[in-house]
């Protein structure tokens, strides 16, 4: 006969073919519990705890400057097993601490029978508020985590991704002094193949032209709606383009679908959406408007949802990029699943804090390399 556990791996083999989704959460030291399922003397029991993220370099955009990240870590337990997730929050999200805890409070997994009814749980979740997209976010990649772990597999396997086709990974560069951006590109400029950095003020040229004096590598922009003249913004561009950037995030502030549009079909570059795009209903409006579309599961509400997201941009013929928050490991690694199947990856959230409490996703010769651990791939530090 088959024990517990060994059932539970062939039921979710067999859910996973039938082409179902699945998803996991986190661990920490203050915690606090919502409540617990039981199935045939199994549990299943979500608790959190804030972690704030360090950043290791003050870290400016066009709209502010901050030196961390207000973060809220998560773990599932069931039948010995732990998924563990986060939610993080920059200013921009405008979500919190507190917001992320009150939501957390109302997760009820009792309701589920176990955990491999992810449509169903993650559904249910999504339900509680309108809002709330990272602590969603913290609840899925948990539970991908822990249904990775019962089945005894990583996630990009079971989505059927090739790892080797995943791709480099952008290393962001914030707005600074020229000095400064200098520093920071001697910094990583050896370990990458692509950059990315930060425009949107009045020094954008100033910026590329300190990395240029530095390193030849392909640079990625995020103007962050920080250009507001769309004349304005073709010209820079061009600019751009002859200064060796590749592509662009979001030049125009959210809302200016006309004049973005006019700029994408002028632009030399790919043009994607970052603010513009939060979730899989915002998508399909994006088309003709933007090349290619930002995922970040902090927007998007995690795994689930992104996965979707992913399907949907390639079906309207449009490019896919992964972004990420400053995260640990846990959310980079949960997003890095995906990276087989995009065109661009900005997962370098991890590597821009000091106190990361996982070990996951790497950074081999400027490329994402997979782990082969089950779930999201995490291992706690220490």
């Amino acid at each position: 006969m088959q024990n517990r556990r060994d059932f539970l791996k062939t039921a979710s083999l067999a859910a996973v073919g039938a082409g179902l989704a699945m998803a996991c959460g986190p661990v920490g030291n203050k915690r606090e519990s919502s409540p617990v399922n039981t199935l045939g003397g199994g549990q299943m029991r979500l608790r959190f705890f804030p972690y704030e993220l360090q950043l290791r370099h003050t870290f400016t955009v066009s709209s502010y400057s901050r030196t961390t990240t207000p973060d809220v870590q998560v773990e599932i337990d069931y039948e010995g097993y732990t998924g563990y997730g986060e939610a993080s929050m920059p200013p921009y999200l405008g979500q919190s601490v507190a917001s992320v805890t009150a939501f957390l409070q109302k997760v009820d997994l009792s309701r589920f029978s176990n955990p491999f009814e992810l449509e169903d749980i993650l559904s249910y979740v999504d339900s509680l508020s309108e809002g709330d997209t990272a602590a969603k976010a913290a609840v899925d990649i948990a539970l991908h985590d822990l249904v990775g772990k019962l089945v005894g597999a990583p996630w990009h396997r079971l989505w059927g991704y090739n790892p080797a086709k995943a791709p480099s990974t952008t290393f962001t560069i914030g707005i600074d002094t020229p000095d400064v951006v200098r520093e920071k590109t001697l910094e990583c400029a050896d370990r990458f193949n692509i950059l990315k950095v930060k425009v949107g003020l009045d020094n954008d040229k100033e910026m590329v032209e300190t990395i240029r004096s530095v390193t030849d590598l392909p640079i990625a922009v995020d103007a962050n709606q920080g250009w507001t003249d769309r004349f304005r913004a073709l010209d820079m561009i061009y600019w751009l383009k002859e200064h060796g950037v590749v592509m662009v995030e979001q030049p125009l502030p959210i809302g200016r679908v006309d004049d973005q549009a006019w700029l994408t079909e002028r632009s030399p570059l790919p043009v994607f959406a970052d603010e513009s795009v939060q979730r899989l209903a915002d998508v399909p409006a994006l088309r003709g408007v933007f090349d290619g579309i930002n995922i970040k599961l902090m927007k998007c509400t995690g795994l689930r949802e992104a996965h979707k997201m992913v399907d949907l941009a390639r079906g309207l013929g449009m490019k896919v990029m992964l972004g990420c928050m400053t995260e640990t490991s846990c959310g980079i690694s949960a997003a890095a699943q995906l990276s087989p199947a995009v065109d661009f990856a900005d997962l370098d959230g991890n590597l821009l804090i000091s106190n990361d409490r996982f070990r996951g996703v790497q950074v081999v010769d400027g490329r994402l390399s997979l782990p082969t651990a089950p779930g999201i791939g995490v291992e706690l530090l220490g």
